[in-house]
């Protein structure tokens, strides 16, 4: 019998995931989480075996969650689900270590499928998500250019491209300020990329910012 604690800023959205996951009678408990501080806060009320997370939380990112979910509860799985491209997103959460991804609008037996296989111990992979991985190996496939940055830079990136300041992502992440400094160097040059603003641009036109 297991927990899943859904963590989603929208009520719809987490009572349809409620409601396709209660035709899974394995399933002991589903928790609600509308926001980052809730969800860690339900983590620490007790034990879950898998959150259904959001990529974008009112109060912080869902991979700021998924990290202090692996330091703090590394018994935790979790499955990322987003409104965005699977080619955006899906990889470097993956590499950043989510057990899955998976679009909003998939089918609800999809939902279930990923649920139940991330629970057994393995990694949920899309075909979309498969090709990409694929793709990943391959040297000479054109990859969008975010996808060169490591966990932490994909991180500080999601960030600064948000409006972030670099005292504002040291705040957030307990890092010195001299120290996201030089991730941001080291993101914009891995993007060929001059100022915040192109990492901001670069985002909008690649449909990472709602």
């Amino acid at each position: 019998m297991t927990r899943i604690l859904i963590a989603d800023d929208h009520a719809v959205v987490r009572a349809g995931l409620r409601q396709f996951l209660e035709e899974d009678r394995t399933i002991r408990e589903i928790g609600e989480a509308a926001t980052g501080s809730e969800t860690l806060d339900q983590l620490r009320a007790k034990p879950w075996d898998l959150v259904i997370l959001d990529i974008y939380m009112p109060d912080r990112s869902g991979l700021d969650i998924l990290k202090q979910i692996q330091s703090s509860h590394p018994g935790t799985k979790v499955l990322i689900i987003s409104g965005l491209p699977e080619r955006q997103y899906a990889l470097n959460a993956i590499k950043a270590g989510a057990s899955g991804y998976l679009a909003k609008d998939a089918a609800p037996d999809e939902l279930l499928k990923a649920v139940r296989t991330v629970l057994r111990g393995r990694r949920y992979v899309s075909a979309t998500l498969a090709e990409l991985l694929v793709d990943d190996l391959n040297q000479d496939s054109e990859q969008p250019l975010h996808t060169r940055l490591s966990e932490r830079e994909f991180q500080i990136f999601c960030k600064l491209a948000a409006g972030r300041s670099v005292s504002e992502i040291a705040g957030e992440l307990f890092l010195s300020v001299k120290t996201v400094s030089t991730y941001r160097s080291r993101v914009l040059e891995k993007m060929s990329f001059s100022t915040n603003a192109d990492l901001t641009l670069y985002a909008v036109r690649n449909g990472m910012i709602q």
